[in-house]
């Protein structure tokens, strides 16, 4: 049995990788400061023997004798990671150099949850990890960019100087029951609006792209990515490259949902993307993993779990 941390355990990607990591028979501490995550989304885990919860912040010292660290903790969505930016890159910098103080105090495996954000607004399609990327340094979405591209550059000097035995994921668009339901994310808002009737709201012309994974087969990658033996330590893309516009999106879910709802356009965020292909190459040659799931049965399934949140 591993003794296992999660950072952000109770938010969305969190809380299915806790559970995956229980079912796989292993001790798991969950840890959230509940700024995003929830205990709802844990609570049919409490009752385990080898599973504890606990609230901290990573930005805040944290002591704990484990094995792996699966460094999750960042909110993820726009209006979530611009509420307090200051804090948000705070997250991303001084929480995973804390935890890479842990993984070296244990000589523990830590895999750094990163971002297809740190490819900024690309000008290589698809994205590949040898992209250095196109980031506004200054923006309000930069907080959590360069944030997270920073925490890259601790992971990987960490491993050079200390040899601390890292792995980095970079996680493209990724949707599934725990989302939070007002999260700002194009899956969550669409999929609200249309169950209550709403206006969907589409930013710009909706002919940007996104692409869009199955959480289910994103902690599937991610548990991979921990478990392999062969010297890989990433970065790697995990995403779906199934690429789609916003606009079709915005269609398919009008047509999943039966609602009556129009599509209404309003003026496309400041540096939003205009598109977004994860390059699987390196994933599928070092991991053998790639995505399984057709999108129209885990929209199904997404719709399913919201139906019952409003």
């Amino acid at each position: 049995m591993k003794k296992i941390l999660v950072t952000g355990g109770a938010g969305f990607i969190g809380s299915h990788l806790c559970k995956r990591l229980l079912n796989e028979g292993n001790y798991v501490i969950c840890l959230d400061n509940f700024f995003t995550g929830s205990k709802d989304n844990v609570k049919e885990l409490l009752n385990n023997s080898n599973f504890k919860l606990v609230e901290h912040d990573i930005t805040e010292e944290y002591n704990a004798d484990v094995d792996e660290i699966y460094n999750m903790a960042c909110p993820a969505s726009p209006p979530h990671y611009q509420y307090d930016p200051i804090k948000t890159n705070k997250t991303s910098v001084i929480g995973i150099l804390n935890m890479l103080e842990l993984a070296k105090r244990n000589k523990a495996k830590i895999l750094q949850a990163s971002t297809s954000e740190v490819y900024g607004d690309p000008k290589v399609h698809p994205q590949t990890e040898s992209y250095w990327g196109n980031v506004n340094p200054i923006g309000i979405r930069s907080c959590y960019d360069e944030g997270k591209r920073c925490a890259e550059t601790f992971m990987m000097d960490y491993h050079r100087q200390y040899g601390v035995d890292i792995r980095i994921i970079r996680i493209f668009n990724t949707y599934g029951p725990n989302m939070d339901p007002n999260d700002g994310r194009v899956v969550s808002n669409f999929i609200i609006q249309a169950l209550k009737g709403e206006d969907i709201t589409v930013y710009g012309d909706g002919n940007q792209t996104r692409s869009f994974c199955y959480v289910d087969d994103l902690v599937d990658g991610i548990i991979k990515m921990m478990n392999n033996s062969q010297g890989f330590i990433g970065p790697v893309n995990l995403g779906n490259p199934s690429e789609r516009t916003i606009l079709d999106f915005a269609k398919m879910i009008i047509e999943m949902t039966e609602t009556k709802s129009k599509i209404i356009h309003k003026p496309l965020p400041s540096d939003d993307p205009m598109q977004r292909k994860p390059d699987l190459t390196v994933a599928k040659r070092e991991l053998g993993w790639q995505p399984t799931t057709d999108i129209k049965v885990g929209i199904a399934k997404t719709i399913e779990y919201f139906s019952k949140k409003i």
